[in-house]
């Protein structure tokens, strides 16, 4: 699926299995893509080699926390239930064109 930031678009895959869910974007460098983790109210960046943007959203896709550059071997918490929130991680500074409330449009693609 694909996120619309001002005028690009910028790849999101959802984080579905056990095994994607924790790994995220433990080892990876040049970061291009972002990761949804739907039903997720927690992240760590332990073995992250990347500084990354952590945005998490309510069950209507509207932004409740930001927290931009986050570096490794840090646990990150939102103070919400973790059926009506999910955390979308995104290269840094991706963020930097959101604000607290505002509402992020997902596009899914059309499989053919």
């Amino acid at each position: 699926m694909k996120l619309k930031i001002k005028d690009n678009d910028l790849d999101i895959y959802v984080a579905k299995s056990f095994y994607e869910r924790m790994m995220g974007f433990m080892g990876k460098t040049n970061i291009t893509y972002g990761i949804l983790f739907p039903k997720c109210n927690s992240i760590h960046t332990f073995f992250m080699k990347e500084e990354i943007d952590v945005v998490g959203l309510n069950l209507q896709n509207e932004i409740i926390f930001i927290e931009r550059n986050v570096g490794k071997n840090k646990i990150i918490k939102i103070n919400a239930e973790i059926k009506k929130t999910s955390i979308l991680e995104l290269p840094k500074n991706t963020s930097l064109a959101f604000q607290i409330g505002e509402k992020l449009f997902f596009e899914f693609k059309d499989v053919v």
